[in-house]
């Protein structure tokens, strides 16, 4: 795995099973896992599943909404609605989205998830500055702390009825008094859970202030995926993204690029808490 900072740190890291406590996958498309699920018997895993009811000045080049959804219960049905989380986010404002138009297409789409998730995790749109120009044709605009709450309450009573628990990701905003706790993406209270082993692990130091999640590797890669969604922080442009992905060597053992002779040679290997892989 390259250092996203600096590529010619490579790290080498174990994926076999005795050394890997949990897989996290960050997806908002998982249909090309579909019908390879069986490869990952031997592991603990659960899936973060992104799905908003966004258009394609958002989120350009995503397949429809419907075939989206089938694609969410289909993996429910077979991994079981405790490891399928869905994600609400990035939750955007601007003149057209607002605190109801949100609770509305939250609504909808909670009335098809029923029943095939436990879970759904929200949060509002960080202004990193290379999005902002990506989003400035949205007119998007940051919320204030009443839109923020009043949001937050209308989602939590919509769950509620779907029986599902609502957690914020990663946000400073403290919503404990209507329901809404502050999540962990890598949550070791879950990964205990799946596996049956009482896993306790440390905050991540290397993630963000108000993130929640434990200590892991990060085995995804930035400026890769082709889905080219205009909040997307880990794509810098859809350029670098068309550069790195007809290169891609099959037999690299990096998730993009091949991997050279001097490298390998400044591999180390390491092993964590969880694995998330972001598709």
């Amino acid at each position: 795995m390259r250092n996203p900072v600096n590529p010619r740190q490579v790290r080498k890291i174990s994926l076999a099973p005795a050394d890997v406590d949990c897989f996290v996958f960050w997806t908002k498309n998982p249909a090309p896992m579909l019908n390879r699920l069986d490869r990952l018997e031997r592991y603990n895993f659960y899936f973060q599943f992104t799905l908003t009811r966004y258009g394609r000045n958002i989120e350009p080049h995503l397949p429809p909404k419907t075939q989206i959804i089938d694609a969410f219960c289909h993996l429910s049905n077979r991994i079981g609605k405790k490891r399928i989380i869905w994600r609400y986010d990035p939750v955007i404002f601007s003149e057209e989205m607002n605190v109801e138009y949100h609770a509305e297409q939250f609504a909808r789409l909670a009335g098809r998830l029923a029943g095939y998730t436990e879970k759904c995790v929200i949060s509002f749109l960080d202004a990193y500055r290379h999005i902002q120009n990506k989003m400035s044709a949205c007119r998007v605009r940051m919320p204030d702390e009443a839109e923020m709450r009043g949001l937050a309450k209308a989602i939590a009573e919509i769950a509620a009825g779907h029986r599902m628990k609502v957690e914020t990701c990663a946000e400073a905003i403290d919503l404990a008094d209507i329901g809404v706790e502050h999540g962990k993406c890598i949550d070791d209270r879950l990964i205990s859970e799946l596996t049956g082993v009482h896993l306790k692990r440390e905050k991540d130091r290397h993630q963000r202030e108000h993130c929640g999640c434990v200590t892991s590797v990060d085995i995804g890669d930035y400026n890769t995926c082709g889905h080219l969604c205009k909040y997307c922080y880990a794509n810098v442009s859809p350029q670098k993204v068309e550069r790195n992905r007809p290169g891609h060597d099959t037999r690299s053992p990096l998730l993009i690029g091949a991997a050279s002779d001097m490298e390998n040679k400044i591999s180390t290997t390491e092993h964590q808490a969880a694995l998330p892989v972001r598709t």
